[in-house]
């Protein structure tokens, strides 16, 4: 755990902003989009065209994230589902992956809490609700599928993308895409989370619990069995990196097989 903690603490801490960035790009696009005092909210309403909207800003954060310099050095997870899912792969070692998960909570956690701060009558607004993950009108049960559906669908394309060579440097791409189409289309659902850490996220600085079991199960177990069927259908051996873009000189922690990245191994 030291020796973890003492070499790779950049990394804990490059995985806490990612979430934190994600977090307050969230929160400031909510208020844009749906914010009654917004003139974007005034002029669209809580439509469709919003969703669509919000999805792409979104996509677009988390492709910047992990095409950033902090992304393609940590791996941009971002996301407890995705750090436990190539902890399965046996790819991220076993005190890295808990001191990711502990970092994307509480970077998360801390962002939005500054946000809701600063700008508490905002954020905290019926229509905004500190982008808090809940249900749709189909209730918990149709939120649970939805979200398992959506984290499968995400980890088994990140599978197949990054351990393609013709193909891996655009996995962000493939992931943005996705986590747009999402919210776009999805959302209505079960809020679109995936993400144990952003829904945590929300829900501290709202005191919003509303079916939390939901957000903290699904998108993990998901993930775990796209991860399971993909050993089982390719080999563990062809996953190359838990890096979500690893076409790069960064230092890499994983156990890692990926050329382009030796130089930065370590």
């Amino acid at each position: 755990m030291r020796e973890a903690l003492k070499n790779h603490w950049p990394e804990y801490a490059m995985e806490a902003a990612e979430l934190g960035l994600f977090m307050m790009s969230a929160l400031a696009f909510a208020v844009i989009l749906y914010h009654p005092a917004s003139p974007l909210a005034g002029a669209l309403g809580d439509t469709w065209l919003t969703r669509l909207l919000m999805g792409l800003a979104m996509g677009l954060t988390s492709i910047g994230i992990v095409y950033s310099p902090l992304g393609q050095r940590s791996g941009g997870h971002f996301n407890p589902a995705v750090t436990l899912a190539f902890w399965r792969l046996g790819k991220v070692r076993t005190w890295d992956a808990a001191f990711y998960v502990l970092a994307q909570f509480s970077g998360g956690t801390a962002a939005a809490m500054i946000f809701a701060l600063v700008a508490r009558s905002a954020v905290g607004h019926p229509a905004v609700n500190y982008v808090a993950t809940t249900p749709g009108p189909g209730g918990p049960l149709v939120a649970f599928v939805a979200e398992a559906a959506i984290s499968f669908l995400l980890m088994s394309v990140v599978l197949r993308v990054s351990n393609n060579k013709r193909t891996a440097r655009f996995t962000p791409l493939f992931a943005g895409a996705l986590v747009a189409a999402y919210i776009a289309l999805e959302s209505p659902l079960s809020g679109m989370s995936m993400n144990p850490a952003r829904t945590f996220s929300s829900a501290v600085p709202g005191q919003i619990w509303n079916s939390l079991w939901i957000y903290f199960t699904a998108p993990p177990l998901a993930m775990l069995l796209a991860a399971e069927a993909y050993v089982r259908t390719r080999g563990a051996a062809s996953v190359r990196c838990a890096k979500l873009y690893h076409d790069n000189a960064a230092r890499c922690i994983f156990r890692c097989n990926y050329a382009p990245a030796e130089p930065g191994r370590g």
